[in-house]
């Protein structure tokens, strides 16, 4: 998998809404996927759809425990996103303007 495939799992954890209550839940610390379910009012097979792409991008671990997984952030991840997010936004000072310009 190339850096452009890598990158676009992170930009895809993103993308959806439930995916960003999730990550506003976690900032709370690790959360037992009962948790998330009871937060979300979503179905187990629709959470780990949601789980499976934010662990996907590194942005988000979990852990078993007994029967229930258990969530928090990558910190690795979250600084690597956050990187991310500043090299594609950053432009050149001094890079020639377009000629559409």
């Amino acid at each position: 998998m190339d850096d452009n495939e890598k990158n676009a799992k992170v930009f895809k954890a993103f993308c959806d809404p439930n995916r960003l209550k999730i990550l506003k839940l976690l900032q709370n610390g690790e959360k037992c996927a009962c948790e998330l379910l009871e937060e979300l009012k979503i179905g187990q097979p629709t959470l780990s759809h949601h789980m499976k792409i934010l662990c996907d991008s590194g942005i988000v671990t979990g852990r078993r425990e007994g029967k229930w997984t258990y969530y928090s952030f990558d910190r690795d991840g979250v600084k690597n996103a956050r990187n991310l997010m500043y090299d594609i936004t950053s432009f050149n000072e001094n890079a020639k303007t377009s000629l559409c310009d």
